[in-house]
């Protein structure tokens, strides 16, 4: 008789639950909630209003997930419930939260509602940059090595550069806090009613090592005298390795969740690093790609290397034997949304109509009928700011080469491409550090809509891309974690290798690469570094002046 896991990918703007058959990964049934709250980027839920870059969540929507996502992929499924043996999460990173000693998030306090600070602070919370400057120069100052470790520079994304917003702007909220949490962390707590904190979010956003620990003591107290004691206070903890069991299911979310009690929970983890291997991939060469409203890349080595721009590279971070890369592009799928909402022209909007296709639908055919450097157009993507490799959230992005007749699908597949030569970059500074790629892994929404995308990515990088089948691979993946911290003896696996072995499943046919389309793009590439090199290396600040002219600082 089969078993079953569950996995729950927290996104963005929702939540799903996929109920998943252990002997072949098949996925029972799906189902999906979105957060009712969603990205508070304006103002509070109460009307406070935030400040520029600003990015936070309500935690309360997380357990709304939960409670009704899980339950209607149960229900209809149609699986026996004492069938089900394990569930796990997996959730956007660097999306942290402080909580009392109660383990109640601060924001659901009376006291401290009101505070934006002691709310949940989203991935895309970017208004920590100046305190991510201020890092970086520290550690360049006292721990280059550390720097290195990640790539030459950490992002305002991560956990360090929040804590220091908080601790600089909103003191007593830190005063207060007992501990900071991944959201992962904490929404499984609310499952087992125990911290687990996992490896993955540590190593890639807390700035931890397998082998050396924490930050030193005295590298805290240069970033401020409050946070000295930072790693044995407000981020205590011992650090479990991804697929440990974190607990078991309680009795009260059991109840909530339509679920067995005490079923295995496995530690949190990381959106785009459990669909590595959902993908199958257990080994090196093969990047994969979790690609949504922006891409995260993943990559195992064999040896630790540095890399300009990397997010991270932590040993064990991915799979057990390997160390993990990361890397990542902030906007991508939020770059096409952006366009189709604000610059599309009604006589477009009516032939989708009359067509009855989506916009989206209507400009990729559209743009689908030009070649390589038809458009006359190139674009830097950094309409988020630069993940990777420049790790700087104040760069901004630009369309060149417009004219009075320049149409929407022109601008639309420069959008794409650009996209697709930031992911170039990406590979090539791997690359060139000695970290080989030799295929390409997509997941997500993106790699499942957008046909000629796929196809744009494979011709500028020249390299094969083999699609995943299952359009909700994140929480697939976390299903398969669920089922190696079950274990063996209850139905599942001992390692998350043997789960990939039986559950992996991706398009056997790759997308392949036009070498006469990618030749073309080589040259556009090659224009597109020289833009990259020259706004985001400081030869010209223009972007970071025009931000400040915006927000008033002259």
């Amino acid at each position: 008789m089969s078993k079953y896991t569950i996995g729950i990918d927290f996104g963005t703007l929702s939540g799903r639950a996929v109920v998943v058959d252990i002997e072949n990964g098949s996925e029972v049934t799906s189902a999906a909630t979105e957060y009712p709250h969603g990205v508070i980027d304006e103002k509070l839920p109460q009307n406070i209003p935030l400040g520029n870059d600003w990015a936070l969540q309500h935690p309360d929507d997380y357990l709304h997930v939960v409670e009704t996502a899980v339950p209607k992929a149960v229900k209809d499924s149609g699986v026996v419930k004492d069938d089900i043996i394990g569930i796990s999460i997996d959730f956007t990173a660097c999306t942290m939260l402080p909580v009392n000693a109660e383990n109640v998030p601060l924001c659901l306090t009376e006291e401290w509602k009101d505070e934006p600070h002691s709310w949940t602070k989203l991935w895309k919370h970017h208004a920590a940059q100046p305190h991510a400057n201020k890092l970086n120069e520290v550690l360049e100052n006292k721990r280059p090595d550390i720097l290195a470790r990640y790539g030459g520079k950490l992002s305002s994304e991560w956990m360090i550069a929040k804590i220091m917003q908080i601790v600089d702007e909103a003191p007593q909220v830190y005063d207060q806090t007992d501990q900071f949490l991944e959201a992962t962390d904490w929404v499984t707590s609310q499952l087992t009613g125990e911290i687990r904190k996992n490896s993955c979010t540590a190593g890639y956003k807390a700035i931890w090592h397998k082998r050396e620990g924490y930050l030193d003591k005295e590298t805290l107290k240069a970033l401020s005298p409050e946070m000295e004691e930072l790693f044995e206070t407000k981020l205590r903890g011992d650090i479990y390795s991804q697929g440990t069991k974190a607990g078991e299911l309680t009795a009260e979310m059991a109840e909530k969740m339509h679920l067995p009690e005490g079923i295995a929970v496995a530690v949190g983890n990381v959106d785009a690093h459990v669909s590595v291997p959902a993908m199958g991939v257990t080994d090196e060469k093969k990047l994969v790609m979790a690609m949504g409203t922006s891409i995260c890349h993943v990559l195992l080595g064999k040896e630790e290397k540095t890399v300009e721009g990397m997010c991270g590279v932590v040993e064990d971070g991915v799979i057990p034997g390997y160390y993990g890369y990361e890397a990542g592009q902030s906007a991508v799928g939020d770059i096409f949304s952006w366009f189709v909402d604000n610059y599309i022209p009604e006589t477009y909007e009516q032939e989708a109509r009359d067509r009855g296709l989506s916009i989206h639908e209507l400009l990729e055919q559209k743009a689908s009928m030009l070649e390589p450097g038809e458009t006359g157009l190139i674009a830097l993507d950094w309409m988020n700011g630069n993940r990777s490799v420049l790790v700087d959230t104040d760069l901004t992005g630009m369309i060149l080469g417009m004219t009075l007749n320049t149409k929407p699908e022109e601008m639309y597949r420069a959008l794409i491409e650009s996209t697709a030569f930031g992911t170039y970059k990406i590979v090539n500074s791997f690359i060139e550090k000695g970290v080989p790629i030799d295929t390409l892994y997509a997941c997500g929404g993106l790699s499942f809509k957008n046909k000629m995308l796929m196809q744009i990515y494979s011709d500028v990088t020249n390299l094969p891309i083999y699609i995943a089948e299952s359009e909700e691979l994140p929480a697939v993946g976390s299903s398969m974690f669920a089922a190696v911290a079950a274990g063996s003896e209850n139905g599942g696996y001992d390692s998350i290798e043997q789960a990939a072995e039986n559950m992996a499943r991706v398009h056997p046919d790759p997308i392949l690469p036009n070498q006469g389309r990618h030749d073309m793009y080589q040259k556009l590439y090659e224009e597109y570094d020289r833009l990259h090199d020259y706004f985001g290396r400081g030869e010209n600040d223009v972007m970071k002046r025009l931000k400040q002219y915006k927000s008033g600082v002259l």
